[in-house]
This record gives structure tokens, C-alpha cells and sequence, in this order.
């Protein structure tokens, strides 16, 4: 980064072990995609100033070249594995990877911008929990990995409504990025 990344520690005392973390995968970012001007993570404890519900939030903001940036806010409320700091710090960077990787392929022309992403159903969830399909609104089927749920991962089932990013896969159409639609990301 042009800037060093500024850390915030909110209603908790890092450890070595935590910061390491975080500079680790702060590393791998730029190796991966250089591309960030500058950074800022903010690191909140499940402390009752922020109602966290006893889970850790943790935000990622990005700047990027051309007026671009990655943001990573919002931590799912309902889902009990941010009440490990390892699981929240790791998914978070996870989450802003995967955005980062977005923006630098708009930013190089590889994906192309669209006015709107299209909006389908889920039509099923595989029993494993890890994959399933959805519906596109001209009726043909999308394959996604539920690691490719931005948000509310938990709260997606059949019938739901979201917005995805569809691309051409080994095995056909599949969905790189699925966004939960409606109040919350429930059914509508």
C-alpha cells in the first residue's frame, strides 16, 4: 500500500498473535493485487458498546486507483462462528480478497461492468450445505458455491431472492459472487 494500513482495536487488547495475523494477510493482499493505496481495519471485541451480540466485527476498507475502494462492513448477525476473533479476522479478509479481486479485474477490463446484476431464485440447496442452484429469470439454472455468498450465508434456502454475477464455469453457468436480497436477506 502507497499508505500503511491503519489498525483499530475497539473493546479488546490484540494480542502479538492477532496483529500478526492481520499483517500477514495485509501482505498477501498486496502480493497478490498491489493495487490498494491505502488501508483502514477495525478490530471490535464482542463488548456491549457495539451490542455484537458476543460476536467479534470486523471492517475492512480498501482505496483503490481510480476512485474504487473495497469495503467489508457488516459481520452476519445470526451466524455463531464470529464468536471466535480467528473466524471473524479470517473471514473478513476472505470477503475483502474476493472484492479486491472484482474491482482489479473491472479496473484491467477482464469483467465487464452491467447496469444491474440479474436477480434469481434459489431453487435448491444441496444436503451438504455447500453448493446449490438458482434460478435465472429466463428459467436456466446457475450453479453456486455457498462460499460465494457474500452475506447472510446462513440465511439463504430455497425460495430466496438474490443478485449474483454470473460467469462461465468448467460445467457451465455458476455464480462468482450471490447477494442476498429482501429485508435482511430473507425471502421476500
Amino acid at each position: 500500500m502507497q499508505t500503511p494500513a491503519q489498525i483499530e482495536f475497539e473493546d479488546l487488547t490484540p494480542s502479538s498473535d492477532l496483529q500478526a495475523a492481520i499483517d500477514q494477510h495485509i501482505s498477501e493482499l498486496e502480493k497478490r493485487f498491489g493495487r490498494a493505496t491505502a488501508g483502514r481495519i477495525i478490530v471490535r471485541g464482542p463488548g456491549e458498546r457495539h451490542k455484537t451480540g458476543g460476536q467479534y466485527q470486523v471492517s475492512i476498507r480498501l482505496a483503490l486507483p481510480e476512485g474504487r475502494e473495497v469495503n467489508v462492513g457488516r459481520t452476519p448477525t445470526k451466524d455463531e462462528r464470529y464468536a471466535d476473533l480467528t473466524f471473524a479476522v479470517d473471514d473478513a479478509f476472505k470477503r475483502a480478497r474476493r472484492q479486491l479481486q472484482d474491482q482489479v479485474g473491472v479496473m484491467h477490463g477482464q469483467t465487464k461492468l452491467h447496469e444491474a446484476e440479474p436477480v434469481g431464485t434459489v431453487l435448491r440447496i444441496d444436503p451438504s450445505g455447500e453448493f446449490g442452484f438458482l434460478e435465472a429469470a429466463d428459467g436456466h439454472e446457475v450453479y453456486f458455491n455457498c462460499n460465494s455468498v457474500l452475506e447472510g450465508r446462513a440465511g439463504i434456502a430455497a425460495g430466496t431472492r438474490v443478485s449474483y454475477v454470473e460467469e462461465l464455469g468448467e460445467k457451465g453457468p455458476q455464480a462468482s459472487t450471490v447477494k442476498l436480497l429482501g429485508k435482511h436477506g430473507m425471502r421476500e
